[in-house]
């Protein structure tokens, strides 16, 4: 078996994806990656909670959050990252966890006490939440954390119902209004400025009242100030995910990074040339924003176990799910189709191949998929991310690979299948990045922005 692994041997054949042009086979990096870990406890998705070492019973509490961030703090790592969804399918629960979770903000206010270092970035919808209450949560998780937080603005792929909505806002609209809406949030978060606090107690002064300001009175938006006053001397960073051609127009216009689905390293380099055009047609240097691939590992001591993880984690149980997943991200009803039949090529005809993670599941269809194998394929049953099989040295192999060909500026682990994955990631594969020097030894500075090398931006006076 060669040492880079990607797919299960009992798949049918695809051919491999092209790979993109390398800088150097020995090119390292000019800044270290930026990695970090998601805390949605991809370790017990699909049929991996049925695992006696899952610590299942623990997926509502802190502990499990908890133990995670400190392990990744141990090892360094940029931040812990929290997605979050605002709808659950009842029926996912019959077998799975689906989406069921904490409220972001609330959990990662809860691990701010139990850390010191590691960033924390926290979800918000900018179709649904109010940017007042976005802006106040996150000051307020970056206050109570020293300068630790960060926000990831998403534009929900439902959940209308349960904001008083019949049906979705269209795509272009929701990111129209996105714009004005992070905005707000920026101009809320500078309208009460850390600097602003005198605190001079023989004076009698709190407060620098004329560093306190009121955002422009304008129709349908917030005037603030926000009541949170600002960390001095830090800003909050911007995560942002979406492969739609909207979603990479707007994180270029407004992100620190983008969470992005890149299953292949081609579809990796492209994405990060892409947006770094983008950016500099914004007037951004082109490194001002950076492409973190989602990296979805199953790790074991061998890769026979490894294999046989990934096998446990997407068994039969978790069929009609990953049907249902894939079927609304393409637009096509998979699970009417032959489960053991090639998904007929017409199908992918109509589909949206500029969107990377949409484009991965065309050129598997192009190849002959079928339904049962595309849900079983690494590069479609853990929503389209990068995903290595494999030991700890296949995971670094290909992680060295990506960063050296100059297809990422870093990645966000993913790790599935078990709790052990996530402890052979960050014990043995983090390390290993340090000894090739892709990644830190040792925390340099103490708050978000100062891991990812951000300098601050000028306060916001007013919102067009």
């Amino acid at each position: 078996m060669p040492a880079t692994v990607s797919r299960a041997p009992t798949l049918a054949s695809v051919p491999p994806a092209a790979a993109s042009p390398a800088a150097s086979p020995n090119a390292v990096p000019t800044r270290p990656l930026v990695i970090g870990l998601s805390l949605s406890p991809t370790w017990v998705r699909a049929a991996a909670w049925r695992r006696p070492d899952s610590r299942i019973e623990e997926a509502f509490g802190l502990d499990f959050s908890v133990d995670a961030a400190r392990r990744a703090e141990a090892a360094h790592l940029d931040f812990v990252f929290k997605p979050d969804a605002l709808t659950l399918d009842p029926t996912v629960l019959a077998t799975a966890l689906g989406f069921a979770t904490l409220d972001p903000t609330v959990l990662l206010s809860a691990v701010a006490s139990h850390t010191e270092r590691i960033g924390l970035i926290s979800t918000a919808s900018a179709t649904f939440a109010p940017p007042y209450l976005v802006a106040r949560e996150i000051q307020s998780l970056d206050r109570v954390s020293r300068g630790r937080a960060g926000l990831n603005v998403v534009m929900s792929l439902g959940g209308q119902e349960n904001f008083g909505l019949a049906q979705m806002p269209p795509s272009d609209e929701r990111f129209t209004a996105a714009h004005a809406w992070l905005d707000d949030v920026r101009a809320l978060w500078s309208s009460f400025p850390g600097e602003a606090l005198v605190l001079d107690r023989e004076a009698g002064r709190f407060a620098d009242v004329e560093r306190i300001r009121a955002l422009p009175d304008l129709p349908g938006r917030p005037r603030g100030p926000l009541d949170v006053p600002g960390h001095p001397g830090a800003r909050i960073p911007i995560l942002q995910a979406g492969g739609s051609p909207a979603g990479k127009d707007f994180a270029a216009q407004h992100a620190d990074a983008v969470f992005a689905a890149a299953a292949t390293q081609a579809s990796a380099a492209g994405q990060r040339e892409d947006l770094r055009g983008r950016a500099e047609a914004h007037g951004r240097s082109p490194g001002g924003v950076r492409l973190l691939s989602g990296l979805s590992m199953f790790l074991a001591r061998t890769r026979d176990e490894a294999f046989a993880l990934h096998a446990e984690s997407i068994d039969g149980s978790d069929l009609p799910q990953s049907l249902v997943g894939l079927s609304r991200l393409v637009g096509i009803d998979l699970a009417a189709l032959p489960l053991d039949e090639p998904i007929p090529a017409a199908l992918a005809a109509g589909l949206a191949r500029e969107e990377a993670p949409v484009s991965a599941i065309a050129a598997l269809i192009d190849a002959g998929i079928t339904p049962r194998a595309l849900t079983r394929h690494p590069e479609g049953a853990a929503s389209l991310h990068w995903t290595i099989i494999g030991t700890p040295a296949d995971a670094v192999a290909q992680i060295v690979a990506r960063a050296r060909a100059g297809a990422m500026d870093g990645f966000i682990a993913l790790p599935s299948g078990s709790w052990e994955s996530l402890a052979l990631f960050l014990d043995e594969v983090v390390p290993a990045l340090v000894d090739e020097g892709l990644f830190r030894e040792r925390y340099e500075t103490a708050t978000l922005a100062g891991h990812l090398g951000i300098g601050p931006v000028p306060a916001v006076d007013s919102v067009s």
